[in-house]
């Protein structure tokens, strides 16, 4: 099983890389730093099975999800996260990955996640099961569907650079649009998620998952 590797610490990349390589049937064959190396390395290498940190900077893991999902929908995807969160579960689940794993037990959970995602079976680890039914069974008793996410990719894109600080034409550059367009993006966003200014899309940016708190 071939497998890239994506997070933006370099020792947390070192000890789940051998982990996964002390297995005879998996090898890391490409790393990268971050989401938009990620999305690259795939084009390079071939690849079977993503194991992507779920925030990175420039493009997050649940971003790289996504667009690696369009991109390549026979590639399984795993997500992994130093949070036990909620939100990055069924945002992760969204985005078409076949699992979501815990860095605090990567050591007992995520062989058993990749042989899975190999199979085509979800990976869902032991506490978010109790949070899934309850989700479901909540959203079915009051007729609502499961999470969805009120922004566009790109508009999720516009968001987490406003979070991390960077101005209109900072953004621009990075996202190769006019500022003009990084303009009308942002008024979209305040409007649709009935906000004011950058401290609420801040807010907003780490419920979502877009950065780290």
């Amino acid at each position: 099983m071939r497998i890239l590797l994506a997070d933006d610490h370099v020792l947390v990349r070192r000890g789940v890389r051998l982990i996964l390589d002390a297995e005879p049937d998996l090898a890391v064959v490409a790393e990268a730093g971050d989401g938009a190396e990620a999305v690259a390395a795939v084009k390079e290498h071939e690849i079977d099975l993503a194991v992507l940190d779920v925030a990175m900077p420039r493009m997050t893991g649940l971003q790289a999800a996504r667009e690696l999902h369009r991109r390549f929908p026979a590639m399984r995807i795993l997500l992994l996260s130093m949070y036990d969160s909620e939100q990055y579960f069924f945002e992760a689940l969204k985005v078409g990955a076949s699992g979501y794993v815990l860095k605090s037990v990567a050591d007992q959970d995520l062989i058993s996640a990749c042989r899975a995602a190999m199979r085509g079976e979800p990976f869902v680890y032991a506490g978010a099961l109790s949070v899934l039914v309850r989700d479901v069974l909540d959203r079915n008793r009051r007729g609502e569907p499961l999470p969805g996410g009120a922004l566009t990719p790109r508009e999720d894109e516009v968001v987490k650079l406003i979070a991390e600080g960077h101005s209109n034409k900072e953004i621009a550059e990075a996202l190769t649009i006019s500022v003009k367009t990084v303009e009308r993006h942002r008024a979209n966003v305040l409007s649709k998620l009935g906000m004011r200014d950058r401290t609420e899309l801040t807010r907003y940016a780490i419920r979502a998952g877009l950065i780290e708190p």
